[in-house]
């Protein structure tokens, strides 16, 4: 997949901009503060159908302004052209539109443009709590199986009627356990296929990342995944069945795959704890990288390649093997953004890469 070209109309600091690509390595470089990370956001938005830095629409709106639009023009890896439209007003349904012919659903989209988005914010990947871990596992499995999605979806939503009904039965100080069943006999399902299909997919993600995470770091370091669950090795309806006492007191549901969670570590030991700046940073990007190799081999499309302020992870000698792993046959479009033109610019020229430079100041190209 490739962007060919961006139209921007009231998005964050855009107040309206169009850009042209190029195939290979497109680079935004500026200030910060200037609307480099905006334009990554704004190519997230038309894989996603919403923001990877903040979910209210309404506050990606130029300021001002009652609404924003994002549009790309898309070439398939058959030649075919596409176009993507993704438009919000205030107070509106968010309206999403390939070749002009709207979405009746948005999860419907998701995977027709598969993308990879490296970012400072990354380190939540590790720093924070299991949330994050289990959007970067649902992320990668939604963009290649719709039915996941789907059921991710109803999963919550059942969750939610569930929790809303522990919390009915602690403020009346009751239990019915019939009505408890119903919810239960559609969590369960759920579950078990949620849980069967992030397994299937770290088997086969880990062999990748550990690929990846040796190149980057020099083969210095042994580094693993393992993806713990309550569900592994055990019964759902079991588990709910034991947890009925615990959840009653606590007023939500205390199992199942809502608390799945990726444990990282390095020489047998947390990352997180353990692993020093250097090593966190790798870890990331090999994450990353890994994510990107995965959707490339089991989608048979090239994903998007965006990488977000690259030297806040890795000093300038990193940065220019990654540079050279990336601009190489194995990846395709990249997007990356930088504060110093001349660094960047030096970087691709030592290693004799093709790019195109986008000067970025308020929300503008620079000439």
């Amino acid at each position: 997949m490739q962007l060919n070209k961006l139209s921007l109309l009231g998005f964050k600091n855009y107040s309206e901009a169009d850009f042209v690509f190029t195939k290979n390595i497109n680079c935004f470089v500026g200030n910060n503060g200037e609307g480099k990370t905006n334009l990554l956001d704004a190519i997230h938005y038309l894989a996603f159908c919403k923001s990877f830095f903040n979910p209210n629409d309404s506050q990606n709106i130029f300021h001002g302004n009652p609404f924003f639009v994002i549009q790309g023009e898309f070439l398939s890896d058959d030649a075919t052209k596409e176009e993507v439209y993704c438009g919000f007003k205030r107070n509106e349904k968010k309206l999403f539109k390939k070749n002009k012919k709207e979405y009746s659903r948005l999860a419907e989209h998701i995977g027709y443009i598969p993308l990879v988005m490296v970012s400072p914010a990354d380190s939540e990947l590790i720093t924070e709590g299991s949330e994050s871990r289990r959007k970067f596992m649902d992320s990668a499995i939604a963009q290649y199986n719709k039915k996941y999605l789907e059921q991710l979806l109803a999963y919550n939503k059942v969750l939610a009627h569930r929790n809303a009904l522990l919390k009915t039965f602690a403020e009346g100080r009751y239990y019915d356990k019939e009505t408890m069943a119903v919810w239960d006999e559609q969590l369960i399902p759920l579950g078990i296929s949620i849980h069967k299909e992030r397994t299937l997919f770290i088997d086969k993600f880990i062999p990748i990342f550990n690929h990846f995470y040796q190149l980057i770091s020099g083969g210095k370091e042994l580094v693993s995944i393992e993806y713990s669950s309550q569900l592994s090795g055990q019964q759902f309806d079991a588990l709910l069945e034991q947890a009925v006492k615990k959840d009653l007191q606590l007023s939500y549901s205390s199992v199942g795959i809502h608390k799945d969670d990726l444990v990282f570590k390095i020489a047998d030991f947390a990352v997180k704890k353990f692993g020093s700046q250097g090593q966190q940073k790798s870890f990331l990007i090999a994450l990353k990288l890994a994510q990107f190799e995965f959707l490339k081999n089991i989608t048979k499309k090239m994903p998007l390649l965006l990488l977000d302020d690259i030297y806040d992870k890795l000093d300038e000698n990193r940065v220019q093997q990654l540079m050279q792993l990336v601009s190489s046959d194995g990846f395709g479009q990249l997007f990356i953004t930088d504060t110093h033109d001349d660094r960047i610019a030096r970087i691709f020229k030592k290693i004799k890469t093709e790019f195109k430079l986008f000067k970025i100041k308020n929300g503008s190209i620079e000439n």
